[in-house]
Formats: structure tokens, C-alpha cells, sequence
């Protein structure tokens, strides 16, 4: 009987170690899957699919500043036709935001700045990308990485309301707390949430 008992308890043991390799190989797959975002502006929104295969701490920076709802009331606070339009640093008084934490480089990882792509902006630093992300607004592949340099890394591209961006891009902009290209009437970021995927 006391055998019995063993080998019973020896396959329980056996099959939960079985479901949780299971669960955790599904939780692998959705964590390297791409994921989508909504960013909610006061004049629409756009959805973007982010892409962690390609820029994997990227895009997990970036979550977790939208899980966080870092970016909840600020603004497109740089806008250039035909260029990009920059957001994730700066309040409707012009207030900076400071990011938490910077990202790596990963500029090198065959996404180029195409038109309707996301990527990090950055400072002079290729490391010193926080929160700040833009949208280019035309191919500006002249921000890739090149052999002799880091470029600016593109994580995502928008599969959703491009329209909306290319109404950011139209409005008028000036000289804002001393900072060029700011929108004279705030385009403010209600939220960045992520979208749940639908089940088929």
C-alpha cells in the first residue's frame, strides 16, 4: 500500500512540475510576443504595436512607464512637419518630467526610422534615452545606427490612426518657456494604455 501511495504522489509531483514548465513556456511566448499600446490624445488615437524581439528593454522601459501612467497629462511638446512628433517629457506648464530610469542603445537592431515608426529620443549620450519617444513623420533614416555611430532606436511602428499624428504634425508651433517647435495650443497625452488582445 505504502508503495501505492508513493507512486501516486511521485506522478501528482510530476504533473505539476509538467503544468508549471507549461505555464511558464506560455508566459514566455506572450512576453516575447509584440504588444500594442493605445496613445490617447485629446484629439484622437493612435494605436502602435511594439516590438520587443527587435528592442527588448526598450519596450520593457516603455511599458512600465505606461503601466505606471507616466505619461498621463503630458504633451507633444515638439513638433516638426515632416519630421517627428516628440512627446513623454513635459506637462502643459512646460513642467520637465523626469524619467526614472535610462535604456541601453539598441538602435542596431534592423528597424529603421521610417515613416509612422516610434523610437527614443534621446540626448548626446546614446545610453540617456528615458521616457521621451517620437513618431517620425517621414523616412529619416539619417537617425539609424551606422557602422562608426549609435543612432536612435526604433522599437514599434503605428498600425492605427496615423491620421491622428499627421493632425499633430499640421498644428502651429513657436517658442514655448524658451523651447522651439511647441504646439501654441497644447496637444495633451490623456493616456498610454495597452490593448488587450482580442480573443479569435
Amino acid at each position: 500500500m505504502s508503495r501505492v501511495v508513493d507512486l501516486i504522489c511521485a506522478v501528482a509531483i510530476c504533473a505539476v512540475a509538467i503544468c508549471a514548465v507549461a505555464l511558464a513556456a506560455v508566459c514566455i511566448a506572450a512576453e516575447e510576443g509584440n504588444v500594442s499600446v493605445e496613445i490617447v490624445t485629446e484629439v484622437g488615437t493612435m494605436t502602435v504595436e511594439l516590438m520587443p524581439s527587435k528592442a527588448p528593454n526598450t519596450v520593457r522601459n516603455f511599458l512600465e512607464r505606461v503601466d505606471e501612467g507616466f505619461y498621463d497629462g503630458l504633451i507633444f511638446h515638439r513638433v516638426m512637419f515632416t519630421f517627428v512628433i516628440q512627446a513623454g517629457g513635459f506637462d502643459v506648464d512646460m513642467n520637465y518630467r523626469e524619467a526614472p530610469q535610462t535604456v541601453a542603445n539598441e538602435s542596431a537592431n534592423g528597424l529603421s526610422n521610417t515613416r509612422g515608426t516610434i523610437a527614443m529620443a534621446r540626448a548626446s549620450d546614446p545610453d540617456s534615452a528615458g521616457a521621451q519617444f517620437y513618431i517620425n513623420m517621414k523616412d529619416n533614416t539619417s537617425l539609424d545606427a551606422a557602422p562608426d555611430r549609435p543612432g536612435y532606436t526604433v522599437f514599434g511602428a503605428v498600425t492605427e490612426g496615423m491620421e491622428v499624428a499627421e493632425q499633430i504634425e499640421l498644428v502651429e508651433t513657436g517658442i514655448v518657456a524658451g523651447m522651439a517647435n511647441v504646439p501654441t495650443e497644447p496637444i495633451v497625452i490623456e493616456t498610454i494604455r495597452r490593448v488587450e488582445p482580442t480573443e479569435d
